[in-house]
């Protein structure tokens, strides 16, 4: 059976304890960050060891690493790359080594996920994260344009490297999507935006370790039949994130999970069927009253309202 897990930031904080009040006994870390002593880096064993230690001691298995090393001289070709891969490598060595099976990465140039607005009004006064493209500024980025086809030369160059690595290690690398999945940005291209493109990721190096995070958000924007995606995708789909959002690619808003585009309950059967076994957290939730949208989408409050709809999804269908 799938596990519902919750990002739990290596920096002890209230969601700590309501995400165990909510049931939750799995996370999903980032890398360590006030916890490195001198001369150590945050993939290097010893602060990993640590904080997963850390995690353990307040009841949580941790399940997934989704924090990277600086990768965008990798992802765009230049001088400095190899030495970004190599601690991709590091990291990846040492999490084999403390048995954290599952490394989050994403194939975002320059800037990573992109919202115009922080506070979407939504229900009963609830706010949300929203995109309109009508809204992003024309100006070039700083590095200046890259074409999506630069960008697949530079991902395979990459895979080329770590998988071997991953596959000693016995670590999965689940690529995260594109959010928005649109292309270009700011001059900026964008290549993990559709499932036809994800089907060319799997390819590209047709490794045990190489897989999937379906992000439901980004996906149900690249689909009419999320749950025959994930049935399609399968034994590829590494880790999930699931949450909700209505529109386009090009204008959306995040939502409630029993508010958006995307039949929820398909989605669990579809992870049922396959016989998905991993990691499955809730993302990107509403801010609601009496909480601080200073973290827009990661407020406390509205993550237990998603921790409990999807318990209550799992339990019915897992009991049918």
């Amino acid at each position: 059976m799938l596990e519902i897990a919750e990002m739990i930031s290596p920096v002890p904080s209230p969601i700590w304890k309501l995400a165990k009040q909510a049931g939750v006994d799995v996370a999903v870390g980032g890398l360590p960050v006030d916890d490195v002593a001198s001369g150590e880096a945050p993939w290097d064993y010893a602060p990993l060891l640590r904080m997963k230690e850390q995690y353990e001691a307040a009841g949580f298995k941790l399940a997934v690493i989704e924090a990277r090393p600086p990768l965008n001289l990798a992802k765009r070709g230049l001088p400095g790359r190899d030495e970004e891969i190599a601690t991709v490598c590091t990291l990846l060595e040492n999490m084999g080594k403390l048995g954290v099976p599952v490394w989050c990465y994403e194939w975002m140039t320059d800037f990573n996920w992109l919202r115009t607005n922080l506070s979407t009004p939504s229900r009963g006064g609830s706010v949300v994260t929203s995109f309109d493209s009508a809204d992003v500024p024309d100006d070039p980025m700083e590095l200046g344009p890259i074409s999506e086809e630069e960008l697949w030369i530079n991902l395979g160059y990459f895979l080329n490297k770590v998988l071997p690595v991953a596959e000693k290690a016995n670590v999965k690398l689940a690529m995260h999507p594109d959010d928005p999945p649109l292309s270009p940005i700011r001059g900026v291209g964008r290549i993990m935006r559709s499932v036809e493109n994800f089907r060319r990721l799997l390819d590209l190096h047709p490794s045990l370790m190489n897989g999937i995070t379906l992000c439901q958000g980004n996906f149900t924007l690249m689909t009419e039949d999320l749950p025959g995606v994930i049935r399609e995708l399968g034994d590829k789909i590494f880790f999930v994130h699931f949450r909700d959002v209505k529109g386009t690619p090009s204008h959306f808003e995040e939502t409630w999970h029993d508010a958006g585009k995307t039949n929820m309950l398909a989605c669990m059967r579809a992870y049922r069927d396959i016989g998905f076994n991993g990691v499955l957290r809730p993302d990107h939730v509403p801010t609601v009253e009496g909480d601080s949208n200073d973290n827009a989408g990661y407020s406390a409050f509205g993550r237990l309202y998603a921790i409990g709809y999807i318990r209550g999804l799992r339990q019915a269908v897992y009991a049918e």
